[in-house]
């Protein structure tokens, strides 16, 4: 083996973290199963896409064989090939490994890595309780987890009436969604006024945020009140304005009188089509696939979607900003479904799309560890906006939060590429 020079002295910043998996990793090719372990490493290294490495136990080596190509890499040392030779079809140098890794990321010693762009990998979660049905797989590589989208919305304190929420490693689509800044607000205003609930909330998203920098939060109490109180919420990122909101917060008051909504009759969540939003740790179930790229597939506006996450976050307030960050996820989808050949692959690649504003009301506590109902309609679209009304309900039909939503479909006045934009950046 050639002799490597490190890099790390020269670039002692540079980041490499080995993380572990929670989940049954699985790689394939075509219906060939390739690897199975629930001991996978995930490398998350900045400025490249994620890479999952298998135990090198856990690979069916009956269906390779290695070949003589190597590869240098400054933080990680010399890599091995293998190509896949047991299938119909040969893959050259699919899967690599590194036998003697710097000391920096000694870990991934023992374990392999396949090329996710020519190999699909999914990961498989099987969540608590006796019913079979309660399993999600997601396609590899995925945005995060669960604890890492809490990890955005639970903004911290940076000073009075200042609290800023984090950048995020994952840029492979560099847009801040609305339901995050929406989110962020609210925990932002509830940590101002901790003995008050949000009761409602209005945003407004001026111009698109990035994961690249931190957002700061400015919160001005306009008034403070024994019973309600009202809160304005600027998010700023690099010193622009990016969102800005009004919020009311409540004390709380016993029923004097309590209705709400029927829900409507739709099939249960395990009953509904499997929706990979690439965040581990959820399950996203649409009724009838509705939520489709298929530019062809149309029916009636509406869009209904399960929700859970399974593990419960502490603070009431999080519940709250967690159920809320999904809201601005399916106006737009549901708006564009009466209208064959226009599909959500179409968003920031032929058609500019994105959230402008919502309105919601949170009408009582909820818990997002078990299955939440969102069912959304666009009453409307035109003169390049859609309108949508939503409402949030748990299984057991109580209503816990409506919301309205405003949202852009509009043609490009300009191409993304023209103004130094792609799909990962442009609305």
């Amino acid at each position: 083996m050639t002799k490597i020079e490190s890099a790390w002295k020269k670039y002692p910043d540079y980041r490499i973290d080995l993380v572990p998996v929670e989940a049954t990793a699985r790689a394939w090719y075509g219906d060939v199963l390739l690897a199975e372990s629930n001991s996978c490493l995930r490398l998350e290294e900045i400025r490249h896409v994620d890479r999952l490495y298998f135990p090198e136990a856990d690979v069916r080596w009956d269906l390779f064989e290695r070949t003589d190509h190597h590869t240098v890499c400054p933080f990680k040392g010399e890599a091995d090939y293998w190509s896949l030779i047991g299938t119909n079809q040969r893959e050259e140098n699919v899967v690599w490994a590194y036998r003697a890794p710097f000391d920096e990321v000694g870990g991934v010693k023992g374990y392999v890595a396949f090329y996710q762009e020519r190999v699909r990998i999914e990961l498989e979660e099987r969540w608590p309780g006796p019913d079979s049905r309660a399993v999600t797989i997601n396609r590899f590589p995925t945005w995060g987890n669960a604890t890492d989208l809490v990890g955005l919305l639970d903004v911290q304190p940076a000073g009075p009436g200042h609290f800023v929420g984090p950048p995020y490693r994952d840029t492979s689509r560099n847009v801040v969604e609305g339901g995050q800044l929406l989110g962020q607000a609210v925990v932002a205003a509830s940590k101002s006024l901790p003995r008050q609930r949000v009761t409602s909330a209005y945003m407004i998203f001026s111009k698109a945020a990035t994961f690249d920098a931190p957002l700061d939060l400015n919160v001005e109490v306009l008034r403070p009140g024994k019973t309600f109180s009202t809160v304005s919420v600027r998010v700023d990122q690099e010193e622009k304005l990016r969102s800005a909101g009004l919020l009311l917060l409540d004390s709380g008051s016993p029923d004097l009188i309590r209705a709400d909504v029927d829900m409507p009759v739709v099939p249960g969540p395990f009953e509904s089509e499997p929706f990979d939003m690439r965040v581990t740790g959820r399950d996203l179930r649409v009724a009838d696939g509705a939520y489709s790229d298929d530019p062809d597939r149309t029916g009636p506006p509406e869009i209904y979607v399960w929700m859970r996450f399974r593990d419960a976050p502490a603070e009431q307030y999080l519940h709250s900003a967690l159920m809320a960050q999904s809201t601005t996820h399916w106006t737009i989808a549901a708006a564009m479904l009466p209208h064959k050949g226009l599909g959500q692959a179409d968003a920031h690649v032929t058609l500019s799309t994105g959230i402008m504003s919502i309105s919601i009301a949170f009408h009582d506590d909820v818990d997002v560890s078990s299955w939440l109902l969102y069912a959304n309609r666009a009453i409307f679209a035109g003169r390049g906006l859609a309108q949508g009304e939503g409402h949030v309900f748990t299984e057991g039909g109580d209503l816990v939060a409506s919301y309205s939503v405003q949202g852009m479909i509009r043609e490009f006045n300009q191409q993304p590429a023209d103004m130094g934009l792609d799909s990962r950046t442009a609305m």
